[in-house]
């Protein structure tokens, strides 16, 4: 293996509107796995697109050192693309059938290259990442989301990179794809540069990177050392703003007694001059002399205050949090006895693969309730989703839907159009809305000023998870049944914490989707439903 190493040197960055992201930021990394924190809009995923080339700085320098792979978030291919498109050897493959069929064209040789056993190692690949069973001309359209994941780390893995970049990578994986995903970064000995919000995932690097706009903050160990560090470092940084505010009132107090004293000696030189004998020229210089006194006593009590001031700036900053989510959720009360979904016999084939066994699959939603869907990758969880919504038409069976609106959160995030902005996403949505009153939501989802007016496409991944959920729950009218499929996995851990909250709120019906059991716990469900086999379950 080459030497594998990341250095950025006096890197600077913003968006086409001007928007900041990085200014001056320098860090070096050799070969550890460093996992990358911070709160979403901070940068993770643009950090990654920069040193993995898809972004160019507007100033500074970027060395890689090896050979580098990137596992972007989003790295869908069309469901008519085959499995060796994905993991990108689909034009050597051919080349290598048409050698073993005879051809000596001299161009089939040059795409080859040395890759005379690509296929084999293309299976090992698959392998590694739980997909033994995958031909490699398979379509993706049969692929679930956790699937397509696992095919596309598959496919970085296949390029025996030194540098390895992974942005999300656990986002969609069931429990097994996880354990396999966590089994291939242990056995990891190169760089390797992550920015998840798997907590499980970042106990697992040698080191957490904490990432502000002129510095990556490196702390040794996993994720748990890293929140006691800075825990410890927080504890510490509200003594010293508590002794700097304590200082600042005694800076003021003795500042106005030193003005008060000034004037007392100014008003006391004034009256007693006449009495004094003294000349009225000396008189006017003692008194200029006071002034000047004063006047640089009071420069000196003002410099003060303003240092204490900016280092009680500088305090509250270090302090300075992930700003909470304030959401209010419209009323969307289902009264306990509705009918808000019954399907009966529901079929339903992908890719010529029957999804749901004989004679069909059943499920019946009543009120307010809470349904938990567990399931492995690939068992149809998403596409039972998308025909409870209507997106899909089931081939066989009996839907019916009650009066209120369904909303759907999909897996890929693509409900929203990336050229337009929030605010005229909220306005499609809801657009008897005041403006002043879709700004004020817009900004309780912490789109706030110009944050708003930004094309989908500047938002990282949890802005645009916000930004959807912001316009399915305030469309007009608001949902009764709401459909999430892995709602947590683009938001940073604060985040997370902030939707459990909003989503506890919600008072319509719900079926939830995720691989992340704290997540899940946190929604309170009142059913959980196991899809294995083709056949839906209560599960516990």
């Amino acid at each position: 293996m080459a030497e594998a190493y990341v250095r950025v040197s006096h890197l600077h960055f913003s968006w086409p509107d001007g928007s900041p992201v990085f200014a001056d930021l320098s860090l070096r990394l050799g070969p550890l796995r460093t996992g990358v924190v911070a709160p979403n809009g901070a940068g993770k995923s643009t950090l990654l697109r920069l040193l993995a080339g898809h972004l160019q700085p507007s100033a500074g320098r970027i060395e890689v050192g090896g050979r580098l792979a990137y596992l972007p978030q989003q790295a869908a291919l069309p469901g008519e693309a085959t499995v060796a498109d994905a993991l990108g050897v689909a034009a050597r493959l051919r080349a290598l059938a048409a050698i073993e069929n005879g051809s000596t064209d001299p161009a089939l040789f040059d795409a080859v290259g040395e890759d005379w056993d690509l296929a084999e190692r293309s299976r090992a690949a698959l392998a590694r990442c739980g997909l033994d069973d995958v031909p490699l001309q398979a379509r993706l359209e049969r692929f679930s989301g956790g699937e397509q994941a696992a095919l596309n780390l598959a496919a970085r893995l296949l390029q025996q990179p030194d540098v390895l970049l992974l942005d999300e990578p656990s986002n969609h994986l069931d429990r097994a794809a996880r354990q396999r995903l966590y089994a291939l970064i242990d056995e990891w000995r190169g760089c390797l540069l992550v920015a998840s919000h798997d907590r499980a995932l970042l106990e697992r690097m040698d080191q957490i990177g904490e990432l502000a706009p002129a510095a990556l903050r490196v702390y040794g160990g996993g994720y748990g050392f890293y929140r006691d560090a800075a825990a410890r470092e927080r504890e510490a940084a509200e003594d010293q703003l508590r002794q700097l505010r304590q200082h600042d009132r005694r800076e003021r107090l003795e500042r106005q007694q030193a003005r008060e004293r000034n004037e007392r000696r100014t008003g006391n030189a004034r009256r007693n001059a006449p009495d004094a004998g003294l000349p009225r020229i000396v008189a006017g210089n003692l008194r200029r002399a006071a002034q000047v006194s004063a006047a640089k006593s009071e420069a000196v009590h003002a410099a003060r205050a303003d240092a204490a001031r900016t280092r009680m700036s500088e305090a509250a900053q270090a302090l300075r949090e992930a700003p909470a989510l304030d959401l209010d959720l419209p009323a969307t009360r289902v009264p306990a006895g509705r009918t808000v979904l019954r399907a009966q016999g529901l079929r339903y084939a992908c890719d010529g693969r029957e999804l749901f066994a004989a004679p069909g699959l059943d499920l019946d939603i009543r009120g307010p309730e809470r349904i938990a869907l567990g399931g492995a990758n690939g068992a149809g969880k998403s596409t039972l989703l998308r025909l409870l919504s209507g997106e899909l038409s089931p081939q066989a069976g009996e839907l019916r839907r009650g009066e209120g609106r369904i909303a759907v959160l999909s897996q890929g995030l693509d409900a929203l159009d990336p050229a337009l902005s929030v605010a005229d996403h909220l306005h499609r949505a809801a657009p008897d809305l005041p403006a002043n009153e879709r700004a004020n939501l817009l900004a309780r989802w912490l789109f706030r000023g110009e944050r708003m007016q930004l094309p989908v496409a500047a938002l990282s991944g949890g802005e645009r998870l916000r930004a959807t959920l912001a316009c399915l729950l305030h469309a007009q009218p608001a949902p009764q049944l709401l459909l999430l499929d892995e709602p947590s996995n683009h938001l940073d851990l604060d985040a997370t914490a902030e939707l459990e909250r909003a989503l506890r709120g919600y008072q319509g019906a719900l079926v939830v989707v995720s691989h992340d059991p704290a997540f899940v716990e946190a929604l309170a469900p009142t059913r959980r439903l196991e899809l294995a086999d083709g056949r839906l379950r209560e599960a516990g």
